[in-house]
């Protein structure tokens, strides 16, 4: 089986190892992002894909596009049987998933048709679902519209960040993935229609969906704290500054008759502070005020005491 792999974040390299490890055909050609220039030196800095394809003496393609067709002469040249798709970060074109024989096949991190698009984790997280899961599926030129293979169902917690769910869902997507691709190859398993009547649509997270609405729950800020790990994280402002709420905790609603956002003390050691929502209180472990190092809430509270009483808007 000759496979070619399509993928860029560090995620997508821990399947790309897994695949390789299991030694199911022959990684033919790996296909990531072209390389960027970053920080003020404007060094190059490469995907952890085209890392760990050097690491593993693979033959990487940097494509700007996928539309121009000395590309799609490239890829074709590879004569892949099957091409993975792991974050890859740009939408195949249709003249691109009809060169493999066994086509395309994607790993998505939900139980689709639910949350298609760009931050299933992050929804599932911000929704407080108790369950998602990753589907493996077979690519068509929409966006995670193609029919199903198989999928994997996964609980969820309540200390679930996007980062460490996602993690934990491509490990599962890479078991999925291994136990289906020489069954998919060989006519054993077939793909299922998606139901477009339960079909959701995840968007695009930008940096302001992370500022804090203090109308909101305890409950729902936590969550959107760990759905907002590592980007673009919860935050507020205070002092002309804004201030990065790294770790929280819901807390129930004790007596305060304080107006939403207003900072108190509580008697909790690793919580000494916390903000009054519409619901509950939501307690702060650890933050971070612009310019500054990450500290505990007690070492915040020890250089700024002013903080408590504080009203954020």
């Amino acid at each position: 089986m000759r496979i070619v792999f399509m993928g860029t974040p560090e995620y997508s390299a821990t399947v790309l190892t897994q695949v390789h490890s299991a030694g199911l055909g022959d990684i033919v050609g790996v296909i990531t992002v072209p390389d960027r220039e970053q920080g003020r030196g404007r060094k190059l800095n490469t995907s952890p894909v085209k890392r760990t394809s050097e690491q593993l003496g693979l033959r990487i393609l940097q494509p700007k596009s996928l539309r121009p067709p000395d590309v799609h002469e490239d890829i074709a040249s590879l004569n892949p049987d099957v091409v993975i798709v792991v974050a890859y970060g740009l939408i195949l074109p249709q003249s691109l998933l009809n060169i493999p024989i066994h086509g395309c096949l994607n790993l998505h991190p939900s139980l689709l048709p639910k949350y298609r698009g760009a931050s299933p984790v992050v929804s599932a997280i911000r929704n407080g679902d108790k369950q998602t899961g990753m589907s493996l599926m077979l690519l068509d030129a929409g966006m995670d519209t193609g029919p199903i293979i198989k999928q994997k169902i996964v609980e969820t917690s309540d200390t679930d960040t996007a980062e460490t769910l996602t993690d934990a869902l491509f490990a599962y997507g890479s078991e999925l993935l291994l136990d289906s691709l020489v069954p998919w190859v060989n006519g054993h398993i077939s793909a299922s229609p998606q139901d477009e009547h339960h079909a959701t649509t995840s968007k695009k997270v930008d940096k302001s969906d992370g500022r804090a609405d203090w109308t909101l729950s305890a409950q729902a800020l936590d969550r959107l704290r760990r759905a907002f790990t590592p980007w673009p994280g919860l935050y507020t402002s205070w002092s002309e500054k804004t201030l990065k709420l790294l770790s929280t905790v819901p807390i129930e609603s004790q007596d305060v008759t304080d107006i939403p956002g207003t900072v108190v003390r509580i008697n909790e050691l690793d919580t000494p502070l916390a903000i009054v929502t519409s619901n509950g209180l939501l307690g702060i472990q650890k933050l971070q005020l612009e310019g500054k190092t990450p500290v505990s809430a007690q070492e915040f509270l020890r250089g700024y005491p002013s903080v408590e009483g504080a009203v954020f808007q």
